[in-house]
């Protein structure tokens, strides 16, 4: 027993391969992360504002009658285009065209009254040389004659203020533009003045103005376009994929203080009636270029806790890039610093990458051996 207790147990050996397999594995390799990417390019951009407009009348015209009457004939379609001048409405004129009539038989018989006055005082003129009357009756008709042409004047004065007033009976439309729906139909009594109903409305829409807000930061560089000759406006219905373009009619008077913008309009042709009143509308103005520019597809500018940056491909590998962005137009953001134009940015699949990560892309999408020299290097 006490040889049993005297032995101790010596260290157990472990064969090499034991050991090895009883360590933690390596992880294994990452793979390449599938990108897209596109190139940093160098180009001019142009200083854009853009907006939100609406589109608005020049002139907006309630048609109303100016007499009291009877609607005889619409003589326009509901929703047409009139010119100035055109008829819209005819009324009843039986009454003022008889009233016309009596003032021209008026001047008539005021016309002949005068005649007769005339002849009257050659006679008495005749006789007063031959002393066969008195002065005072010849003085008498050549008051006569003064009273006769008087009333004359007044008949024709007369005369045309009902002419004047017959024109109302032919409601015509005071500008040019598209006309609403016609309120009243034949048949219906009008009303003259404020308290008549509508008889319609008339949008003039060519050309038409677009109203829309800027910052007042930016008041200064646009006064400075448009002295320049520059501020195009291209001006793009919501909905619809065609442009118009106008240019800067006018400017606010000031600037609202409760939201620090200014209201801008712009005029445009319209010529195809492509804007309409009331729509909205996308509205871009082109200020001044910025010539050589570094430029890439918006998607590439990412946003984290560094600020902005981007990531570049070189050799296969993505590179973590600190930008500064600047203005987005149609697609594209300016690089105010950051890249010098030429690299190969990733477009898609920034969420996978960090620093050093390798990458894969179609092969289409390569980006340029290292050393190539860049758009922006090539321009000294």
């Amino acid at each position: 027993m006490a040889g049993r207790l005297g032995l101790a147990p010596g260290p157990s050996k472990v064969a090499p391969g034991e050991a090895a397999a009883s360590a933690p594995a390596a992880p294994p390799p990452r793979p390449p992360v599938a990108i897209r990417t596109a190139q940093a390019e160098v180009r001019t951009m142009p200083v854009r504002l853009e907006a939100i407009g609406t589109v608005q009348t020049l002139a907006n015209v309630i048609v109303r009658a100016r007499v009291d009457s009877q609607i005889m004939s619409v003589e326009f379609n509901d929703g047409a285009s009139v010119k100035a001048g055109d008829v819209l409405f005819k009324l009843d004129p039986r009454q003022i065209d008889a009233q016309i009539k009596q003032a021209e038989g008026n001047l008539q018989r005021s016309k002949a009254t005068l005649e007769l006055n005339e002849q009257d005082v050659r006679r008495k003129e005749q006789l007063a040389r031959n002393e066969a009357t008195s002065q005072a009756l010849l003085d008498a008709a050549r008051a006569n004659v003064a009273t006769a042409r008087a009333q004359i004047k007044s008949d024709e004065a007369a005369l045309e203020n009902l002419k004047v007033q017959r024109s109302f009976y032919d409601v015509a439309a005071p500008i040019s533009g598209r006309v609403g729906v016609a309120m009243l139909k034949a048949g219906s009594l009008t009303k003259s003045g404020e308290a008549g109903q509508v008889l319609a409305t008339i949008n003039q829409i060519t050309p038409i103005y677009v109203a829309f807000s800027i910052p007042q930061r930016m008041l200064p560089e646009l006064r400075e376009a448009i002295v320049a000759g520059g501020a195009r406006v291209v001006a793009t219905p919501q909905g619809i994929a065609k442009d118009a373009v106008g240019k800067i009619a006018l400017l606010d008077n000031a600037v609202d203080t409760a939201t620090g913008t200014i209201v801008v309009r712009a005029m445009f042709e319209n010529a195809d009636e492509l804007l309409w009143p009331g729509s909205l509308a996308n509205v871009r103005i082109d200020l001044r270029e910025l010539p050589n520019s570094v430029v890439v597809p918006r998607e590439a500018v990412m946003s984290g806790q560094r600020g902005n940056y981007v990531y570049v491909v070189e050799n296969q590998v993505a590179k973590f890039k600190s930008v500064t962005p600047g203005q987005t137009v149609d697609g594209m953001t300016i690089i105010s610093s950051g890249l010098v134009g030429g690299e190969t940015v990733v477009t898609d699949g920034q969420s996978q990458l960090a620093e050093g990560s390798k990458v894969t892309m179609p092969s289409r999408q390569r980006p340029p051996a290292a050393g190539a020299t860049s758009s922006r290097g090539s321009q000294g």
